[in-house]
């Protein structure tokens, strides 16, 4: 059994630098945009979201490039609902949905899209945020900077909204780690950036093809990345294009978000696999980002497989020693993550502010969260027919 663990570990290794390795062999690069007229449009799915939507109203009217309050749409299920006087008052459109029986957030977006096309209404991108979200003044300026360059979706920095919670902070540092060390990097060698929830545009020529929005799993947005990979759909991160997001601060929250994720990862990639499998050529100019998709987590899944195999042959084999060795072997793991969040915090201090307080209490925090993906995937893994749950938003902007 330690064979075959040390086995895991040598090929999750190979694995990983087999992506880094491949990265160069991506081309996808954007077409100039010829079209600067910058005819933008935002679409909130917002139903019951009157504690927090207000907030993000006032921070895109206080944009300093203006969008027309005429092209901003936000969704809603009911005029009871008190969202509805909310976005009445700002002179933004409200959509009422009539499809209520699909509740997903992308059959919100999808109704509206459908809608939209029907009237023959069209935008030069579409800007799409949770209600939660906050943007900072200077959002829309920078993404048009990535629109111009002819970019078909621009994903913008996801920074923190509530930050005098250490759950918090620790859960949203997994929305910076995928943008500060995996989308960042990926702007250099033109891989597919990873969409995460909210705060990104869609240029017009993929809504006037779609005309709807054709993305209900329960990730919608990495439904969305898979879909950018496989059709070779330019895509940047733009690290100064800044919003804020509300994180949970309660660690059942955390769990059922994470495991919703976890179920809908591994349902868009059972979607997709035999497109992805279809799209791995040399000739292909997506390449890398195809491959390093197929790959995906595995490689870090049969990485822990392989030490999971190492601690199991050592419990059957119980003793002092092999009870300190499993300490050993745990502690190695949550230090390295302490060091790693650390390293995380000070990269994005400018971003973050946080007190040193706040830091040493997030460094403890993060690993065990990330340990919590553990029960969390065997939980999504095993429960059939995982359903979308609502997670109320109250929190306001704290820095």
């Amino acid at each position: 059994m330690i064979n075959i663990g040390i086995l895991l570990i040598i090929i999750g290794i190979t694995l990983i630098l087999s992506k880094i390795l491949s990265e160069p062999l991506n081309k996808n690069y954007p077409q100039k945009n010829t079209n600067t007229k910058n005819n933008f449009s935002i679409i909130i799915p917002a139903r019951d979201e009157s504690e927090v939507i207000e907030d993000l109203l006032i921070s895109i009217e206080n944009q300093t490039q203006k969008i027309n309050p005429k092209n901003i749409y936000v969704i809603i299920e009911d005029k009871k609902d008190k969202t509805y006087e909310i976005v009445k008052k700002h002179n933004m459109n409200i959509f009422i949905r009539k499809k209520l029986n699909l509740k997903r957030k992308g059959y919100a977006i999808m109704e509206l899209i459908e809608d939209l096309d029907k009237k023959q209404k069209y935008y030069d991108a579409y800007f799409i945020f949770d209600a939660d979200n906050i943007l900072d003044k200077n959002y829309i300026k920078e993404m048009t900077s990535t629109y111009n360059k002819g970019y078909e979706i621009g994903i913008g920095y996801r920074n923190i909204k509530n930050k005098n919670n250490p759950l918090a902070i620790s859960s949203g540092l997994i929305f910076i780690i995928i943008n500060s060390l995996i989308n960042k990097r990926r702007n250099k060698t033109t891989l597919n950036k990873i969409i995460s929830g909210s705060g990104f545009y869609i240029k017009d020529s993929l809504i006037k093809k779609w005309k709807t929005y054709p993305f209900h799993t329960l990730t919608e947005d990495y439904e969305l990345t898979l879909y950018s990979i496989i059709n070779n759909t330019s895509t940047y991160y733009n690290k100064n294009a800044k919003f804020y997001d509300e994180q949970p601060t309660e660690y059942k929250v955390y769990k059922i978000e994470r495991t919703r994720w976890i179920k809908g990862y591994f349902e868009t990639r059972k979607k997709y696999r035999k497109e992805l499998l279809k799209k791995l050529s040399l000739k292909n100019k997506n390449y890398s980002s195809v491959y390093n998709e197929l790959i995906g987590v595995w490689d870090i899944i049969i990485l822990l497989i392989g030490l999971l195999l190492i601690i199991i042959n050592m419990l059957l084999n119980l003793n002092t020693k092999v009870i300190t060795n499993i300490i050993k072997i745990i502690l190695i793991i949550y230090i390295s993550l302490v060091i790693f969040t650390l390293i995380i915090l000070k990269t994005e201090n400018k971003n973050l502010k946080l007190t040193n307080k706040m830091k040493i209490q997030v460094s403890l925090i993060h690993p065990l969260l990330l340990f919590s993906y553990i029960p969390c995937a065997i939980k999504a893994i095993f429960t059939k027919n995982l359903t979308w749950i609502k997670i109320e938003h109250k929190e306001h902007l704290k820095e």
